[in-house]
C-alpha cells in the first residue's frame, strides 16, 4: 500500500515520491562506464533492472574517459525520504581486470572500509553491501557478453563529501571508516514518514480483516516479506509492510485484531522486540549488548564468551558466536520477541509466531503460537 502525507488545509493525500538507493545508482553508473570503456559511447540515460524486476532510466551527471579506464556519475535521488546522502554523486569508475579475475571492488573516495567483524562484510572489504555487488556484477556481465568480452573489472566506487556524509550514519560505531555504504536490498528508498508508514499498516490491516483473511504476516524487509510469502503461501493482502513500526502493527491489532499473525524478520530487528522496543529503526533504538551477554550466559556460555557476546560490535556477530558455540540464541530471541508481541496486544484473539530469517531467507530461528 502506497504511503502517504497529509495536507490538512487542502484536505487531501498525495502519495509520498520514492527514490533510488546508493546500490541502484552505482550499478547505473557501472554499466553506463563500462559500456564506454569497451565501445567509447557513454549510454545516457542507462536502463537497469532492480532485483524484483523494475525497469529504471538514470540520467548520467558524469562521463571521463581516459583511455584504460571509464567513469560515469549519478546523483542520488532519495524522493521524500529525509536521506543524508540525497544529492550525493555516485561515481563509478571501471578499468579492465585481469583475465580470469571476474569482478573485484575497490572504495574510492568517500565509500567506507569495514574494520570490525559481524557486518556482512569481511573485514578489509569496502562498504558495499552484497545485494548492490550482485546487481553490479550483473549488469558487468550483460555489458559483457553483448560486446564479445568476458566481464573481468576493477570496479571502483567513490561519493565526494561521503566521509562527512558518514558522520551523520551509524558506520562509525560499526567500525565503518571513511565514508558511506553503498546499500539497498530492493534498488528502491521508501520515503520514511512515520504517521504515514502506519496510516499504511492500519489500513492493510483493515483490508486484510475486510476480506475474512485470517492469517496475515508482518515483515520488517523485502526478505522477510518473501520468506513469509513462501513460508505460508501468504497472498499480498495477507502481508503487512510493517517495516520498523511493529509498535503501530501490534497496537491497532489489538483493537482490530486477526486470528493469526506471522512476524518475521531479520536477528537484529527481532533482538529489539525481544528487548521491549517497538520502533526497530536504528536512530530510535539500539540492540542492547548486556542483555544479549545475558542471554548468552543463560544458555551457558562461559564467562569470557559473555564478555565477546557485551563488547561484540553487532548483534550478527553476538549470533556468529553464539552458532560456533553450539548455543540456540535464535529460539530465545524469537520466544522473547513473541512475548513482547504478545504484551502489546494485552489478550486480544491474536495467535502469534515470530520467525527470524537471515540475509538469504533462509528461516534460522521462530516461536510458534498455534
Amino acid at each position: 500500500m502506497e504511503p502517504y502525507k497529509f495536507n490538512m488545509e487542502a484536505d487531501s493525500r498525495t502519495p509520498l515520491r520514492r527514490g533510488w538507493t546508493t546500490g541502484a545508482c552505482a550499478t547505473a553508473a557501472a554499466k553506463a562506464a563500462y559500456t564506454a570503456l569497451l565501445t567509447g559511447t557513454f549510454p545516457d540515460p542507462v536502463e537497469i533492472i532492480l532485483p524484483k524486476g523494475q525497469k529504471v532510466s538514470f540520467a548520467l551527471s558524469r562521463e571521463e574517459h581516459n583511455g584504460d579506464s571509464a567513469m560515469a556519475g549519478v546523483v542520488k535521488d532519495a524522493g521524500d525520504d529525509p536521506d543524508v546522502t540525497h544529492g550525493a554523486e555516485i561515481q563509478v569508475t571501471v578499468r579492465s581486470g585481469t583475465p580470469g579475475t571476474g569482478v573485484n571492488f575497490q572504495a574510492g573516495e568517500g565509500v567506507g572500509t569495514v574494520t570490525r567483524p559481524g557486518l556482512p562484510l569481511g573485514v578489509g572489504e569496502p562498504a558495499i553491501n552484497p545485494v548492490p555487488r550482485q546487481m553490479i556484477r550483473g549488469v558487468i556481465l550483460q555489458v559483457a557478453r553483448i560486446n564479445g568480452h568476458v566481464g573481468d573489472a576493477q570496479v571502483e566506487i567513490a561519493v565526494p563529501g561521503g566521509a562527512a556524509l558518514a558522520e551523520k550514519t551509524w558506520n562509525p560505531r560499526l567500525g565503518i571508516v571513511g565514508g558511506i555504504s553503498i546499500l539497498g536490498t530492493t534498488g528502491v528508498v521508501i520515503p520514511f514518514s512515520c504517521a504515514a508508514w502506519i496510516h499504511s499498516i492500519h489500513r492493510g490491516i483493515d483490508v486484510a480483516r475486510a476480506m475474512s483473511i485470517y492469517h496475515i504476516g508482518a515483515a520488517t524487509g523485502s526478505t522477510s516479506e518473501t520468506a513469509l510469502h513462501k513460508r505460508h503461501g501468504l497472498g499480498d493482502s495477507a502481508i503487512i509492510d510493517m517495516g520498523d513500526f511493529a509498535g503501530g502493527m501490534l497496537k491497532y491489532l489489538r483493537g482490530h485484531p486477526v486470528p493469526r499473525l506471522s512476524i518475521g524478520g531479520g536477528f537484529a530487528k527481532l533482538t529489539k522486540l525481544a528487548q521491549g522496543h517497538l520502533d526497530l529503526h536504528s536512530a530510535r533504538s539500539q540492540v542492547d549488548m548486556e542483555w544479549m551477554a545475558n542471554q548468552m550466559t543463560h544458555l551457558g556460555a562461559t564467562d569470557n564468551l559473555a564478555t565477546r557476546a557485551r563488547t561484540a560490535n553487532t548483534a550478527l556477530e553476538v549470533l556468529d558466536l553464539a552458532n560456533d558455540n553450539g548455543l540456540g540464541l535464535t529460539s530465545v530471541v524469537a520466544t522473547a520477541a513473541r512475548e513482547t508481541a504478545l504484551s502489546i496486544l494485552d489478550g486480544a484473539p491474536v495467535s502469534v509466531e515470530v520467525l527470524i530469517f537471515d540475509r538469504d531467507g533462509k528461516l534460522i530461528g521462530g516461536a510458534r503460537g498455534w
